[in-house]
């Protein structure tokens, strides 16, 4: 498994924020939880990078900005939201595309009893 270790100590980040927090905050109020978490195991993170996005070679002036981006390799997108739709999939998986980065979560805090975690890996295209 592709950064077995870091996945493992996300995840666990992720689920004592549900323990703490239960489920039905917004996704505002699961941010700032993560990120007081992350601090708190020591996880290093950016909160809200941009991530330059290019078309042939050529840098946007958009940009791509996750929720959280983990040990500098691993892209962590929140929602709040009673069922993932195919919407956020493809959310996490043009933010992998857009990015150097080869590992993604996708978390949802609003599922009961506990959060939702869906790990993505950008497949390399030959």
């Amino acid at each position: 498994m592709l950064l077995k270790q870091e996945s493992y100590r996300v995840r666990k980040a992720v689920y004592e924020v549900n323990r703490e927090m239960g489920c039905g905050f917004l996704e505002s109020v699961y941010q700032e939880c993560l990120m007081a978490e992350f601090e708190n195991v020591s996880i290093p993170f950016v909160a809200q990078p941009k991530l330059k996005i290019t078309y042939k070679g050529r840098h946007l002036t958009q940009c791509y900005i996750p929720d959280f981006v983990c040990y500098g390799k691993i892209i962590v997108e929140l929602k709040s939201v009673k069922n993932l739709l195919p919407e956020h999939q493809a959310q996490i998986i043009n933010y992998l595309r857009a990015s150097k980065l080869e590992v993604g979560f996708l978390v949802n805090f609003g599922t009961s009893p506990k959060a939702q975690i869906q790990r993505f890996v950008k497949t390399v295209q030959a």
